[in-house]
């Protein structure tokens, strides 16, 4: 789940470095009493798919969240969206590595808001944070989002969001695109009390739908979501919009594609 934009090649590196050495920390703290390890498959051919579980950010494209950071602090903006989003991504790590109490997605979304401004010396005020902060409440979907949607809804699949979103923010991107209805559920991590990449929060997808795991698909936004999700069991198909490499986790997802079209010719077929 990292954002669209793109910055200068030595502040990429320092933050696709930070991700996977978080992510891959995160993994290693979890192993002693939550497995990440996939269970075994049978060697038979694979499961038709019967639910996709979609991160948040596979559907809804974050860029109306940089172009506001840009209008609020002229030249600053990228940078400033950059940091933010990493810093979303490690408050979720570190407080799950340092077993702190778990707050919503929605709080550590403005923590690190407040922190990414404090770096760069930039006058966040109350208003400007409650805009910039907002606007994860209006993510409009990726223009490939609503058709593969729908096609996949018509072939007879369930549909569901899986993302470290809260509740309410699922509810308002989905309520103000349209999409209402296309989604059979929307899985918040609040449930599990836990973040991805933990298993508990893969786990939210298996109990809504009574399916077993080797039944549904997951759609990851993020490189690590994708070694996340397909270590659990699922199906993974990783919708690597920015074009970037695999995660060095060792694990690969299970398909690639650059958008949401195409994704039902990448499943099994279904009996």
């Amino acid at each position: 789940m990292m954002m669209p934009p793109p910055s200068p090649p030595s502040s990429l590196l320092h933050r696709r470095s930070a991700l996977a050495l978080a992510a891959g920390a995160l993994a290693v703290a979890l192993g002693g009493c939550h497995s990440l390890t996939r269970p075994p498959l049978s060697s038979a051919s694979p499961r038709p798919i019967r639910a996709i579980a979609f991160d948040a950010l596979a559907v809804f494209d974050a860029g109306s969240v940089v172009a506001r950071c840009e209008r609020a602090f002229p030249g600053q903006g990228e940078h400033l969206a950059a940091s933010w989003r990493l810093r979303q991504f490690e408050y979720t790590w570190i407080r799950a590595v340092s077993r702190r109490p778990y707050i919503d997605f929605w709080h550590i979304t403005q923590d690190a808001l407040v922190y990414a401004a404090k770096s760069m010396s930039l006058d966040l005020s109350l208003s400007t944070r409650s805009e910039l902060m907002d606007e994860w409440l209006s993510l409009r979907p990726w223009p490939d989002s609503v058709p593969a949607l729908r096609a996949l809804k018509s072939a007879g699949l369930r549909l569901a969001v899986l993302s470290n979103f809260t509740a309410a923010m699922q509810r308002e991107c989905v309520h103000g695109s349209d999409l209402d209805g296309l989604f059979d559920d929307l899985l918040s991590t609040d449930a599990a009390g836990a973040f991805k990449p933990d298993p508990r929060a893969y786990q939210l997808a298996v109990s809504a739908t009574g399916f077993n795991r080797e039944e549904i698909a997951f759609a990851a936004f993020g490189g690590w979501d994708a070694a996340g999700s397909k270590s659990f069991g699922f199906r993974t198909i990783w919708i690597n919009r920015q074009g970037l490499p695999v995660e060095e986790l060792g694990v690969e997802p299970d398909t690639t594609l650059s958008t949401l079209t195409g994704m039902a010719a990448s499943l099994p077929p279904r009996a």
